[in-house]
């Protein structure tokens, strides 16, 4: 069986455990996006033999995406993996991983390639400095980081790191993480020129995908910057 799960037209997804800060267990969502010429790695999870051949099976990977300055934990093992593949990430990201050589910088918008599939939007005044796709065939905003939707968490300490954020059965930003928007009117303004867009669901990478009242979700989500 592959490992990966299709959502929609052109789109497959692998979920897999991984621990915040080592403590609680949010788990990591990656999207695997078909574009003409090939596939779209984005936030890529641990390259196991598994998912690198089930990737390879939709066709030749020619971009890894780290979305934002957080989700690069597994980039260097998707290079690895797929040499020829062009990584995609923001600027800021050289700082942090001066030892990943970043080809297309998402302050210059989306690859060539990507046109009439793939645009990007990108979420200003964060310390995140994340951008979230839209793929057009299958009506899906894909994100890293946009929100957090848990229904229900197996562990103690998760649970109750949820419940501290008010996030714990609903999707939502943590309290205690509010801080990274720095720029809430740019951060605002941001997030209403993606609520402009006509899409389905919404792929995040920790919780639940989002697959009801998407854009209602994104408003009470992030009440707190839209208000």
């Amino acid at each position: 069986m592959t490992p990966l799960r299709a959502i929609g037209e052109g789109v497959w997804v692998f979920e897999a455990p991984l621990r915040f800060m080592g403590l609680v267990e949010l788990g990591t969502r990656m999207t695997v996006l078909r574009i003409d010429d090939g596939v779209v790695v984005h936030s890529p999870a641990h390259m196991t033999p598994a998912v690198r051949t089930a990737v390879e099976s939709i066709g030749p990977v020619r971009y890894v995406m780290a979305p934002n300055v957080f989700h690069h934990l597994f980039v260097r093992e998707a290079l690895e993996a797929w040499p020829t593949a062009k990584l995609v990430a923001p600027s800021a990201l050289r700082k942090k991983r001066p030892d990943l050589h970043i080809d297309h910088v998402v302050d210059e918008g989306a690859p060539a390639s990507w046109a009439g599939t793939l645009d990007m939007h990108t979420i200003h005044g964060s310390m995140l400095k994340e951008t979230v796709l839209l793929h057009r065939p299958s009506r899906s905003v894909v994100s890293a980081d946009l929100l957090e939707n848990f229904a229900t968490a197996d562990d103690a300490l998760t649970r109750a790191y949820l419940k501290l954020g008010g996030v714990y059965g609903k999707p939502g930003w943590h309290r205690l993480l509010r801080f990274v928007y720095r720029d809430r009117r740019a951060a605002k303004e941001s997030i209403e020129k993606l609520l402009a867009e006509d899409f389905d669901r919404i792929l995040i990478a920790h919780g639940d995908i989002v697959g009801a009242r998407p854009h209602e979700t994104v408003r009470e989500a992030l009440s707190f910057l839209l208000a």
